[in-house]
């Protein structure tokens, strides 16, 4: 930067590079709307006032905002490649995202950080990461890999680089791990992303002492309010499948709105195309009566702060070129978008194009040892502890049912509305699988198998028979990875996610059609309407760091007593 250059530019005694003319600015600090020009040189706003420049844009009838920022995504969960990822959201007007790679990291370790660094690169999109501080999540599960705090420690000092990605250990946080704190003390001086559902109290004293900032899992009003209280930064998460956003904006007041960020955690392409990214969570808070300049910010400036991004997130001089236009104040329909001064979409249609990545690194994830699959549940019981699916969240329920048995085994086919869940260990041919019950699905002659398991990311299925459930779990195997429906002993549907078992090297036009052909199909074999993804609903089942109740590869998972419990309900199993 030639910072004489812009001075000269700023100072009006040179053409800018290219001027923004009778645009009505968003200014995320006064909280007002100026009519001014907006002078550009070398992808730096340079000033704010009158200007002229070798080019000049006339954006009459436009309100300009500042580019929208994703304040925590997992990239991978839209099942695209970071290249792909770009061409969806750059259009819904977010130029920037601060991305935790967490879960090419459980599948690949140091060679899925490495590989979402780089692929991160391939367009304009500016993709900031949180290196990921729980991989594996908790002991009770097998991950692809085992990342340390030496292992990480070297991507402090990488500047695209922000900080410690979600903190999900948070009982070791609050408990004083050792090897917890040293993951957060090597990243000290830059943001500790949180995680932390329902905790409260000393123990949430302690885990912000521990060097936490931020949360996106908070579910109640007086549970944002709590953390708010004690200095956290609070993301509003509007994802495919946990929808926050309208359950938590009766707790955000005025006087801290400067501490609420909005982010997407985990969205799928079709929703991006059908309701937004960053833009839907701002237009839902318009709606629901939060002021529009205050909503931009929580997607702007806001963000910025929390994650000490000092260049984006304003209209102002100084900071990056990176803009957004729309007409309507009150609901916001993005039609351009610049980044670093120059303008990647046009009457809503992309003008860039991204670079080939190179994923060689993370193919061929998916190992299964079929000699050592046995899907039979053997119960001394017929009481049993049972996942209880909740709408619109991923938090489950522990219940109990008493449940009909042949000969001593369970079988879905002979109980209503129960099925098998089965997490494959696939990394290491350990022949590793837990099982669970699970209730609320609605599946039916049929099984859907995954390799998309939060957050070790071991080979998912959900059916209400063996036969269907052992042909998606072998199909999956020969494809490395991704999704697959059977039905009455047939291959129905499938996508091919090759790189980690995660995301396709396709474009999102190719995921979301192989996503909407799925959907139709597992709705016709009984999956009920109110789960409304039903993909990210099971790839959320075996998240040990969720409560109430998951399914590991290593047993059926009790989140809040944290150990693995058998599926019996005995009296002497609860104690």
């Amino acid at each position: 930067m030639d910072k004489n250059k812009l001075l000269a530019v700023a100072r009006g005694d040179s053409l800018a590079d290219l001027v923004i003319k009778n645009a009505k600015i968003i200014n995320v600090f006064s909280k007002t709307i100026e009519e001014e020009d907006i002078a550009i040189t070398d992808g730096i706003i340079v000033g704010v006032g009158n200007y002229h420049g070798k080019k000049e844009i006339d954006y009459k009838g436009y309100y300009v905002s500042p580019g929208f920022i994703d304040g925590h995504v997992h990239i991978e969960s839209s099942m695209l490649t970071p290249n792909h990822y770009a061409l969806s959201v750059m259009p819904k007007g977010t130029t920037s995202v601060i991305a935790d790679c967490h879960e090419i990291a459980n599948v690949a370790g140091i060679d899925g950080i490495d590989f979402m660094l780089k692929a991160s690169q391939s367009s304009p999109l500016e993709v900031f990461m949180m290196i990921p501080s729980c991989v594996p999540s908790t002991e009770y599960e097998t991950a692809g890999a085992k990342l340390l705090a030496k292992d990480i420690k070297k991507y402090a000092t990488n500047e695209q680089v922000l900080g410690l990605g979600e903190m999900m250990n948070y009982t070791g946080a609050i408990q004083g791990d050792l090897e917890v704190l040293s993951k957060i003390n090597s990243f000290n001086k830059k943001t500790i992303d949180g995680h932390a559902p329902e905790v409260y109290n000393k123990d949430l004293n302690a885990y912000i002492l521990a060097g936490v900032k931020t949360d996106h899992e908070c579910t109640k009003p007086e549970e944002l309010l709590e953390k708010v209280k004690r200095g956290m930064y609070i993301h509003l998460r509007e994802g495919s499948q946990t929808k926050n956003v309208l359950d938590l904006l009766p707790g955000v007041k005025q006087p801290f709105y400067d501490r609420i960020l909005f982010c997407s955690d985990d969205l799928h392409p079709s929703d991006i195309r059908k309701y937004g990214h960053i833009d839907n969570n701002i237009n839902l808070a318009i709606h629901y009566g939060v002021e529009p300049i205050s909503a931009i910010s929580m997607a702007t400036i806001n963000v910025a702060n929390c994650y000490k991004l000092k260049d984006i997130g304003a209209v102002a001089p100084g900071y990056i070129a990176d803009l957004v236009f729309f007409k309507d104040l009150n609901h916001i329909d993005v039609e351009h978008v610049y980044k670093s001064g120059k303008q990647v979409v046009k009457n809503k249609k992309v003008l860039f194009e991204t670079k080939k990545i190179d994923a060689s690194k993370v193919l061929d994830t998916v190992s299964v040892d079929f000699s050592k699959i046995d899907l039979t549940y053997k119960l001394s019981s017929n009481l049993v502890n049972v996942i209880g699916l909740i709408k619109n969240n991923v938090t489950t329920k522990k219940i109990v049912e008493k449940v009909n048995l042949d000969k001593g085994k369970f079988e879905a086919n002979i109980n209503d509305d129960l099925l098998k869940l089965c997490v494959i260990e696939r990394y290491h041919l350990s022949g590793n699988i837990g099982k669970g019950i699970v209730k609320g699905y609605g599946l039916k002659n049929g099984a859907l198998a995954m390799t998309i398991s939060h957050d070790s990311h071991n080979l998912v299925c959900i059916g209400d028979n063996d036969k269907d459930m052992l042909l998606a779990i072998k199909k999956i195997t020969d494809i490395g990875g991704g999704i697959v429906l059977a039905s009455r002993g047939e291959i129905i549907e499938l996508l091919p996610l090759e790189v980690g078992g995660l995301m396709s090297l396709k474009p999102s036009e190719f995921v979301e059609e192989k996503l909407n052909r799925l959907e139709i199909k597992i709705r016709k074999l009984g999956v009920k309407r109110e789960i409304e993804d039903p993909f990210l609903q099971l790839g959320f089942l075996s998240l040990a760091v969720i409560p109430e109740i998951r399914v590991t590869d290593k047993g059926l998972f009790d989140a809040k007593q944290f150990k693995i419990i058998p599926l019996e309900a005995s009296d002497s199993n609860e104690l």
